[in-house]
Order: C-alpha cells, then structure tokens, then sequence
C-alpha cells in the first residue's frame, strides 16, 4: 500500500504548548492475543482516540480506516492519547483562542476541525513494515535524537528519556509512566499524556512570528535572516511537483528491487547566536538592536573585511549576507546525525565516541565550508574546532591538546518544545560569533577535507535517505531516478542510463567509510558539484574506492569549473584493480601497484606508502574498521580499499568546481563505486618536516 503525503504536507496544525515529563521502565504489559484496536476497544480511556482512528482514512485516496489498518496484520508503533490527554488538547487550543469551547463542537470550521484530527491520528502512528516496532529500550539515546522512521504524519518524533523521573518524552509530550511497551499481536502501543502535536511551522514562518510578536530568545538572527531575503526560502519544506509525480506513478521505478524515495523534502539547520549574546555584544536590549548596529559591530570587529558593504543585503557578496547564511546549511540535522559514527576506531554502539571524526558541510549563500567535530574530549559537537591530534602510526587519533584558537564553537542544545519543533529546520543556540575567519580558514588547509559521497547531497539528509538504521529494503535499498525522469539531487546530472544505487549498509559489515555503499551502474554518466576549498592553494583530490567485487569497471574521470565542458583527468581509472591483482568475475590477473602490508617498521611502511602514491595509489585511512563497529580489522589493511589520486590542482574559494565520471565500457552489467572524496592541501601532502599522517 503506497501512502501519500501530498495531503499532510497541505494540512494546516493548530500546535499544543504540550507539558514536559515521562517512564517508570518497571511495567510491561503483553497482549499477544489482541490487535491494537483490540487492546484500545476494551480501555475506557481510549474512547476518544479509537473514535478518531474509525473515522480517519489512511490516505486521501484510500477508503481504508486507521482502525481497520490497525487491526490487520503489521508492524505498528501506536503512541496512543488517552481521553484526559486529548481534551488537555483541546484546552490549550481554547486557550489560544483558536476554537471558541474546549471540545470538539467548539471549532467554527470542519476543515479546521478535520485538520486538528489528523493532526492527532496520524502523528500516533508509525508504520513500521515488515519489521520494525520502537519499544522503548530502542529508542535513541542522545536527548532530542529522532526516532529513525516517519510517523504518518511524515514527521520524525524526538525522544528525550528525563533521568531524574525516568520519563520518556515524545517530542515534547509525556508518556504514561506505566502504561508502555504494550505488545500485541500487530504492534506495540504507548499511552501518552499528552497528544503529540509538533508544529507545522516552517523555519520561516517561525522567523516571522517572532519579528511580528517580538519575542526574544531569537529576535537578531530572525530579523538578520529578514533583511537578507531568506526567510522566504526557509519556508520551503516540501517539492510538491515531486510528491504530484510520485502520487501518479510518474517517478520511475528500479527494476533491481530498489526502493525510490517518495518524497523530496526541503530542510535547514541554523546556528544561531542567540539574542543574550548579542545583547552582551552590542549593549542594547536585544528587541532594541537594529541591522544596522549589527552592521556596524561587524565593520569595527574587521569582520568579513573583503565582503561589499552597503544596503544591498540580498547580494552574496554583501558584509551582512556573508555573515549570515555562513549560520545556515541547507538540510536539516537533528541532534544525533550532527556527526555520524559507525565504524571508526574505538566505536561501539555502547561507547559511543573513539577517534576525532569530522563532517564537513557547504553553507547557504556564498558556498563556504563548515566543520562539524567530535571526539571524547570535545564535550558534545563543535564547530570549526581543530585541536592536536594523537596522529601517530600506533597512536588513537584522539585530541592531544587543544588551545583556545583551536577550540571552535560549541553546539548547544536545540529546543524541540511546541512552536520550536518546526517541520523543516533546527535551531541550535551557539554562545559565540560564527564567523569563517581567517583562522578558520587557515586551520583547514592544515588538514584534509574528507567527506563520505551520501553527505555531499542535502537530499539524502532531508529525506532520512543517510544512514538510515531500519533494516528493511525501503529503507536500506536505495535508487536515486536519473534527471530524465525527475533531477532529485539538486546538485547532480544524472544520465538516463545511469542507475544510481545507495546501500545504507547498517549491520552489513562492508569494508566502507561509515558503512555505506553507493554504485553507479548502467552505462554511468554523472555530474555533479563539488564542495568549495577553504583558501586559495595547490589541493590534491583523492577518491576511496572499495574493489573486492568482480563487477567493478574502468571509468574516465573529468574536472572543472564549466560543467558542460570538463576536462578528463590523467588515463581511465581501473576500479578492478586492488593490492596485486585485477578482479574480475572471470579470473583474476596479477598485477603490482606498490601495495604491502605495514609490517611495523616505520620508515619501510613509510617507503611503501610513497610508492604506491607515485603509482597514484594510496592505502585506506587507518581512521576506519572494514567492517561493522567494534572490530580490528582496520581499512588501511585491507588489500581491496584504495585511495585514488585524481589530480593535483590549485583550486580558489571562490571558484565552483565539477566531477564527472563515465564510464568507458560499453557494458551494462560493470559499475562505478564511491566511497568517499577528500581534498588534501599540497602543506600536508608535501610537508617535508610532518609528512602526512595515516588517518
């Protein structure tokens, strides 16, 4: 059954400021005998709640109840309100004024009425397939981290576990501190406290209700976003030409069982000094500060001294322009997808943190990049923090020392209570100016620049497409159209007989960079941008490329700024190729590029690895496991997993540069594999007293 969202995304929601308390872990409850609906029909306090679920279709086009979807054979997760919750519901809207008594007759339309129904029916509902049920021992365990599957709603639900009451909170509405984890014979059901209503705001419409009721908290950063001409965009938060063609049929389908993404979401994620800071900063009450003395605070602070200043606030290269989007990216993070882990060294799934890792991202506006860092020392993620490194070769790559240049900006604790909960942005308050400075900008030229290729494309944070750990096919397998059919990825030119295919790989213990796997395959031809350099500089461009498959081909690759005429780059690369052998489904061949195993002797293991890079190879990085978290079997021992060295360039900022790769067999059946990308400037490349570290 394919359920359309085209209506929800349409449905305007009445939001709750919803009470803040949840779960005693001592009760569980079994009823394996009964349906959902069962359970419900003999609990006085569900009356409300079933009536709404026999009255509400699963879709627009569907004549079929929640009820009877409810009592068939599934997979559900039901965060069930009880009668006191739903007319605590009501209460809040009466207070609002939003509906003139405190029940259902007190709605003065039956689309508002209809509206807030839905509202409560589909937000108590996941749909959890073949598979999956959330019991709260799964949930998530970083406060405010998103249950990993969409609710009918096609909203992600935060969880927060309050320790102090052991009460689990469902974004912000309470769960019944006894009544959880009841099993029945097609889901589990949670009773809840309070309805789960999280807002259907946009960030830009956030924005402009704080403006227009000059409320604190975020007044600066609103009306800075205002004078910019971004808060329009920031309304954006669903592509309904997609979610039309999608609905009719119209996206094509994979003929190799893999899943399309039904839909193509819009999001945001802002770093925002909040208005206590500004107030600090400038002197002036926080309702009282102008753009103008943000202006000029930013003038005598020599911020962005190269940037156009004047009142044309909507120009990129505009002072104010500059500072402000450098605080937005364009997908929306939640608290624990900021930074992702899986198998680098010293992972598990209960210790969470090992060896310092990195995500970098490109900024709104002028395209800038922003660095999202962790580690066990760093106390939560940072922005932009680049500290000493145990980099050695039998060293952790954990933080050695870290001064207060290299600190960066720490991320805050975003607020997912009522009208905050946005349906296509995150706020995180930051306590200090985020500016790309040019220590910053100097601190990540001393560095490599690797991200993983599912990073590279908002998409596939937007849409819950990265890393998703449901282990069902929908969610695991899958296939990105070609622009033919629909340009899904806004910064990529997918070729007609070009099949894109992404594997989140979770628990699949693949020899990749954080476990997943993406293949072109069909005849490959695709284009796609590449993110900015930090400073003007000699980079070189690497491509990880994992080639234990005997299905692997021989692709042509091309660089430059003028996407329509790029140059190829050096020979055709042989993907088939690993430590001393070409694989191929019909026998292997030997053949030599340099590759040895460490053996533990510095300078030797230090001699190979410049072999292999005058033959334009490099090992894996030692940063990662080849295999699933926990494990010892580091990637830079593997024989299959090899850097290539695309080209040696020098690169501007100010520049946007294109990869395109093609393949030059005429053979359907062969296909291209991307791990991940890495920019490294030529000062650690070619550093003649720190040569570059193996991480």
């Amino acid at each position: 059954m394919k359920r359309t969202s085209t209506l929800i995304c349409l449905l305007g929601i009445l939001m709750l400021d919803a009470c803040t308390e949840s779960v005693d872990t001592s009760n569980r409850y079994v009823f394996k005998e009964n349906t959902i609906i069962d359970y419900l029909s003999q609990h006085e306090q569900y009356t409300q709640y079933l009536e709404l679920l026999n009255k509400m279709p699963v879709s627009r086009i569907s004549e079929t109840t929640l009820a009877q979807l409810l009592s068939a054979r599934g997979n559900y997760t039901v965060f069930a309100p009880t009668n006191e919750a739903i007319q605590l519901f009501l209460d809040s809207l009466y207070r609002k004024g939003l509906i003139v008594e405190p029940s259902w007759e007190g709605f003065q339309s039956e689309r508002a009425k209809d509206s807030i129904e839905q509202v409560i029916a589909y937000n108590s509902i996941i749909d959890g397939g073949d598979n999956t049920l959330f019991m709260t021992y799964e949930f998530p365990v970083e406060k405010n981290a998103e249950i990993p599957l969409e609710n009918m709603y096609d909203r992600r639900l935060s969880v927060y576990l309050n320790t102090r009451k052991h009460i689990y909170l469902i974004n912000d509405a309470e769960m019944d501190s006894r009544n959880y984890d009841i099993l029945t014979i097609n889901g589990v059901i949670h009773a809840m406290n309070n309805v789960i209503a999280p807002s259907n705001n946009t960030l830009g419409n956030f924005f402009a209700d704080i403006i227009n009721e000059r409320r604190e908290g975020y007044h600066v950063i609103a009306m800075l976003t205002d004078a910019i001409g971004l808060t329009d965009s920031l309304k954006q938060y669903c592509d309904f030409a997609y979610e039309d063609l999608y609905q009719r049929g119209e996206i094509a389908e994979s003929s190799d069982g893999f899943h399309t993404p039904e839909h193509r979401y819009y999001g945001f994620t802002l770093f925002a000094e909040t208005d206590s800071v500004w107030q600090q900063l400038i002197g002036k009450p926080a309702l009282d500060i102008t753009v103008d003395d943000v202006v000029n605070y930013l003038v005598e602070q020599k911020i962005y001294p190269d940037a156009v200043n004047n009142t044309d606030y909507k120009n990129e290269d505009n002072l104010l322009n500059r500072f402000v989007t450098y605080h937005f990216l364009p997908e929306r993070l939640a608290p624990d997808r900021l930074v992702m882990h899986w198998n680098e060294q010293g992972y598990t799934k209960n210790i969470r943190l090992g060896a310092a890792m990195s995500e970098f991202y490109t900024t709104m506006g002028k395209r800038r990049l922003l660095q999202l860092f962790e580690s066990p020392e760093s106390d939560g993620v940072c922005i932009n923090r680049f500290p000493t490194l145990k980099n050695g070769r039998r060293e952790n790559y954990r933080e050695k020392e870290c001064t207060e240049a290299q600190a960066g900006i720490h991320v805050g604790e975003t607020n997912l209570e009522g009208e905050n909960n946005v349906r296509n942005g995150i706020i995180y308050p930051i306590e200090k100016l985020l500016v790309y400075d040019e220590n910053t900008r100097n601190n990540m030229m001393r560095g490599r620049i690797r991200w993983d290729i599912s990073a590279m494309f908002p998409e596939f944070l937007n849409n819950n497409i990265r890393m998703n750990p449901i282990l069902d096919e929908k969610h695991t397998d899958i296939w990105i159209p070609s622009n033919s059919t629909y340009p899904y990825l806004a910064d990529a030119d997918i070729s007609q007989e070009t099949l894109f295919y992404y594997w989140t790989g979770m628990n699949q213990g693949w020899a990749n960079y954080l476990g997943d796997e993406t293949t072109i395959r069909g005849l490959p031809d695709m284009t796609f941008k590449l993110p900015p350099v930090p400073k003007r500089g000699v980079y070189e461009l690497r491509y990880q490329v994992q080639s234990g498959g005997g299905k692997r081909g021989i692709v042509q690759f091309y660089w430059g700024k003028d996407k329509g005429r790029l140059a190829a780059m050096g020979i055709p690369l042989d993907l088939r190729l690993v430590a001393n052998r070409r694989i191929s489904d019909k026998g292997d061949t030997q053949c030599d590029i340099g590759w040895e195993l460490d053996t533990g002797d510095d300078d030797y293991d230090a001699e190979v690895d410049k072999r292999l890079r005058n033959n334009g190879f490099m090992k894996s990085p030692v940063l990662y496991n080849a295999g699933g978290p926990g494990g010892s079997s580091w990637a830079r021992n593997s024989n299959i997993c090899t850097r290539r060295i695309l080209l040696r360039q020098t690169m501007d900022p100010d520049d946007t540069y294109y990869i395109r790769f093609k393949t030059v067999m005429d053979d359907p059946t062969r296909y291209i594999y991307i791990d991940f990308l890495e920019y490294c400037p030529k000062e650690v490349y070619d550093n003649p007293e720190y040569p570059e570290d193996i991480w």
